[in-house]
């Protein structure tokens, strides 16, 4: 038989060539086997039913007529003709026979593979792969279906057929004519691999780009217990791994955020061959505990690594990947089972950046994982189950439970998906990316919260949390082609405070970060003063109880801050590298810090705390140093674990020079050394004696960064928190502006770098006016001002250059 016309092929004898005979995604099973299981990626071996043998089926069982007049009879906008018309199909097909020829070849093909598993009946898993499935430009979750634990002839052939007839899912027909693919144009080959032991180990999902930004230089993983399934359809909340691939190898483990999922059930084997998996609950334990392994999770991102390459070489383009994979739990071997290209982030113009803003006071009804980076608004409509989509109108959002692939025909309908239950790696969240419209994910009692009927706004604009308010609220587009910007001598950098968005805002043509602020990391995710966890022991009970459970995972409580804070900033460093990412240690006062769990035991009360126990002298004391040495060591793993050197640090409110040397003695100490490694300390110019003192300031620090909030406040003894006084001036006036240009000369003079951190230059076009001429190395901003200040910086340039 010529090689075209195989009616099984095994994954060592499918070439380049073969893409059309067994589909995209076997044709990858088959080309990782043969390819990169050289390099050490590791891939289970098995066989494929091509694409040639179910075309020879469907003709020689007389089926292709009958499906053609059934699909051309269909009403592709009626949900109820779609499903009577697939159901018809898929029935026809599962109660056709194979040809004998068929048959035989899958049999012995099977009992192979089965002495290789060293079993009679060996367990595997049956996947499915149309001929126009898993390109770049066409990849859907779900479209076809797979089996798992499949057993002994008489299934083996059950599961083929039934993974053929799946070619003909209500989904996978609305798809096509979605991506305007002809029914009858698309064959479908038939995987049959050698099943990973996953149900005693783990599993999930990898994709080699973060799904929601299209930042290049991360990878995402999703890892749950059980079999993979459960991740796939978003029946569990897994843990999430972040990965930083720019510094993947030998020296450092960039594993630069962990998040551990609630896992609440598992898929694994049972007994009954008829029905071979079946769902149960993780103990208690096991859903307090990471899946992976730093380690492991290194060794998977190398390979997503290696299988990018792989395929972008191969594509002659960027191709990011969607891989899923599965531990062996009992040889306790990871392997890769499946990889497609992600077709949402490959295909995004680069060109331009759109941008969505909303500003409101409401409180949302609901939050959870945001997926994707709109706003949209519709009237909720929702619906327990999937019998219930018939009535769902175009336009509305889609609340629900848990979607499946058999949602499908109605979430191209929806503006925006909300779902109690899922992760990134979801299904709801996959079609979301692929159909463009916002979703949040694993939205807990959204069901219940948001009424059917309710009009809503659903946004994912900001970062990594996804947002439902109330009502209809306005919303901001803009529009920017990256060409347009122009270039400035003045470097325009930005100002950070959650790590959420930095991947996003890394998009906007920028100089890096002038400040990133740790208080809203402190604040929204540790929850915890860390003197609390460095006396947790000595802690009552019912203190105890309440930091147990915001760390669940952390048997250390110190580390938990360590790591916590390392994989906050350590994010934002990783979104803007190799630019120069500056980081203030924390600048919360008493007032501030006492809202933290066991914040009350340590803080003083005090009358004015703006100019009270905060900055360096709270460093440098005895009741804080210890704690300040926990945001050191953070910035130790950033800068020597995860590989981050483009990170610095800055010390806010030093009031002397002499505590500022106490500062930095302290950090040395916690191995924090300035210099070492080419770390660069700065302190900000926020205090008139920093003016005044510039220079002895200067001896010890790498440069200022200009806090015009608090230099105006203290220059004009102005309480920046009074109403009553706030109209009198502000960072405009002349004493402001006299200390500000004292402040960028002492720097000058000393060749030391001189930023400006505040609104000051977008609120006053005079003050940036000012500061251009003044010759300030970089102007610091929020995200939403950096690309009109550019156009602003770059007419004053000019200006000044013709003068």
């Amino acid at each position: 038989m010529k090689k075209n016309k195989s009616l099984v092929l095994w994954f060592g004898d499918v070439g380049n060539d073969e893409v059309e005979l067994v589909g995209g995604k076997n044709a990858s099973l088959g080309e990782m086997y043969q390819v990169l299981s050289k390099t050490g990626v590791r891939v289970p071996n098995g066989f494929i039913v091509t694409a040639y043998a179910y075309r020879d089926f469907i003709e020689k069982a007389g089926l292709s007529e009958k499906i053609k007049t059934l699909l051309e009879s269909m009403n592709i906008d009626d949900i109820k003709s779609l499903s009577k018309t697939g159901a018809k199909i898929r029935e026809m097909i599962r109660n056709a026979e194979f040809p004998a020829e068929l048959n035989s070849e899958i049999i012995e093909a099977y009992k192979k593979i089965s002495k290789e598993i060293g079993e009679k009946n060996g367990s595997v898993a049956v996947r499915s792969s149309a001929t126009a499935e898993d390109l770049p430009g066409a990849s859907f979750a779900g479209e076809h279906e797979t089996y798992l634990n499949v057993s002994g002839d008489k299934y083996v052939l059950r599961a083929i057929k039934m993974a053929m007839a799946s070619l003909f899912n209500d989904r996978a027909i609305s798809y096509r004519v979605h991506k305007g693919f002809g029914h009858l144009d698309v064959a479908l080959s038939v995987g049959v691999q050698i099943m990973v032991r996953s149900d005693k180990g783990s599993s999930g999902v990898m994709f080699t780009v973060d799904t929601e930004s299209g930042f290049e230089n991360v990878l995402q993983i999703s890892a749950a217990w059980g079999l993979g399934e459960m991740v796939v359809q978003g029946k569990v909340n897994p843990d999430e791994y972040l990965v930083f691939k720019a510094k993947l190898g030998d020296k450092f483990s960039p594993v630069i955020k962990k998040t551990l999922g609630a896992k609440r059930r598992k898929m694994i084997y049972s007994k009954t061959a008829a029905r071979p998996v079946k769902e149960v609950p993780n103990t208690l334990a096991d859903r307090n505990l990471y899946v992976l392994s730093d380690q492991e999770i290194l060794q998977l991102a190398k390979w997503g690594v290696i299988i990018e390459n792989h395929y972008s070489k191969r594509y002659k383009k960027y191709t990011p990947m969607d891989i899923e994979w599965a531990k062996d739990g009992k040889t306790g071997d990871i392997y890769i089972v499946q990889a497609r290209p992600e077709t949402v982030q490959s295909e995004e113009n680069r060109l331009s950046i759109k941008e969505y803003s909303l500003k409101t006071s409401e409180k949302p009804l609901v939050e959870g994982i945001a997926v994707g980076t709109k706003i949209a608004s519709g009237r909720a409509k929702v619906i327990a189950s999937v019998k219930g989509i018939q009535n769902f109108k175009e336009g509305e959002v889609l609340v629900t439970k848990i979607t499946d692939p058999d949602w499908e025909p109605i979430m191209k309908k929806a503006s925006a998906i909300i779902t109690e239950r899922g992760g990134r790696t979801s299904h709801a969240a996959i079609v979301s990316r692929e159909l463009g419209i916002p979703a949040v994910i694993g939205a807990s009692g959204a069901m219940n919260r948001i009424k059917d009927g309710l009009v809503v706004t659903t946004d994912t604009s900001s970062g990594t949390v996804g947002y439902v308010y109330p009502g209809k609220l306005d919303w901001k587009e803009t529009v920017h082609e990256l060409s347009s910007i122009p270039k400035t001598k003045t470097k325009v950098s930005m100002n950070v405070g959650s790590p959420e968005g930095s991947f996003i805002h890394a998009r906007i043509p920028n100089d890096g970060v002038g400040l990133a602020r740790e208080e809203f990391i402190i604040a929204s995710q540790i929850k915890i003063h860390p003197n609390a966890l460095i006396d947790y022991k000595k802690l009552p009970t019912q203190l105890k109880k309440k930091i147990d459970k915001l760390t669940l995972g952390h048997s250390d409580k110190k580390k938990y801050f360590v790591d916590k804070l390392a994989e906050g900033v350590g994010q934002i460093a990783a979104a803007f590298w190799p630019k120069q990412v500056i980081v203030r240690f924390s600048d919360f006062k008493t007032n501030e810090y006492a809202t933290l769990v066991g914040g009350s035991l340590y803080e003083p009360e005090e009358e004015n705390p703006m100019i009270g126990w905060r900055g360096a002298s709270r460093y440098a004391h005895p009741d804080f140093a210890e704690a300040f040495k926990l945001e050191c060591q953070a910035m130790l793993k950033i800068r020597n674990e995860f590989g981050l050197d483009n990170l610095a640090v800055m010390v806010p409110f030093c009031r002397t020079p002499e505590e500022g040397k106490g500062v930095l003695d302290i950090m040395k100490e916690a191995g924090l050394g300035r210099g070492k490694n080419g770390l660069k300390v700065y302190v900000m110019c926020e205090l008139p004696t920093n003016v005044i003192r510039a220079d002895d300031f200067l001896d010890i620090f790498d440069g200022f960064s200009i806090g015009s909030n608090d230099l105006a406040q203290l220059t004009l003894g102005l309480d920046r928190d009074s109403a009553i006084v706030a109209g009198i001036s502000n960072e405009n006036d002349p004493a402001v502006r006299d200390s500000v240009s004292r402040a960028i000369k002492a720097c000058k003079r000393r060749k030391k770098y001189i930023g400006f951190c505040g609104q000051a230059p977008s609120d006053y076009s005079d003050f940036l006016r000012f500061l251009i001429k003044e010759k300030i190395d970089s102007v610091s901003l929020i995200p939403d001002s950096v690309i009109p200040m550019k156009f602003e910086i770059s007419k004053e340039e000019k200006l000044n250059d013709s003068k």
